[in-house]
């Protein structure tokens, strides 16, 4: 008896398979490089720290645009918007006017809240509020140079005269 050898094609289903395996080693080599890419983006967001806030360089110079936000403290309709007028013909950019968190503001002060106390000295001489109402307060999550809160005392200032 002979034995008969029977060939088998399967050149269609080698080359398939080689085909689908050639996609799935790209598509792990591709993953393996996003992965590779976010640990290394946490890696550098933990110790060189995006959190940082990072503070005027120069604190002697007043900034060419200011950006500030108006703050009533004193209860009174129309405070705030005043100052916005004013402050707006002298080149000052305001960015919002809201009510402060309460309204027992004796005294209108200046808020720093970049650390370059130029920009608050010089919305404070604009106002003619006293260097003595300049307080810094540093936020990261303010996207603005100064707040103005206004007090009582609002009728003795500059836009009021």
């Amino acid at each position: 008896m002979e034995k008969k050898t029977v060939k088998k094609t399967t050149d269609g289903n080698n080359k398939k398979s080689s085909v689908i395996n050639i996609l799935l080693n790209i598509s792990i080599f591709i993953l393996t490089a996003i992965i590779i890419y976010m640990l290394y983006s946490i890696f550098v967001k933990f110790n060189f720290g995006s959190d940082k806030y990072v503070i005027s360089e120069n604190k002697e110079v007043a900034s060419e645009i200011i950006q500030v936000d108006v703050l009533n403290g004193c209860g009174v309709g129309g405070v705030a918007d005043r100052f916005t007028d004013f402050l707006r013909t002298k080149n000052v950019d305001v960015v919002g006017i809201k009510n402060y968190i309460s309204f027992d503001v004796d005294e209108t002060m200046v808020v720093d809240r970049t650390g370059n106390e130029a920009n608050a000295k010089r919305i404070a001489n604009l106002l003619g509020i006293k260097n003595d109402n300049i307080i810094t307060q540093l936020n990261k999550d303010y996207f603005i140079d100064v707040s103005i809160i206004v007090g009582r005392d609002y009728f003795n200032l500059t836009p009021f005269k």
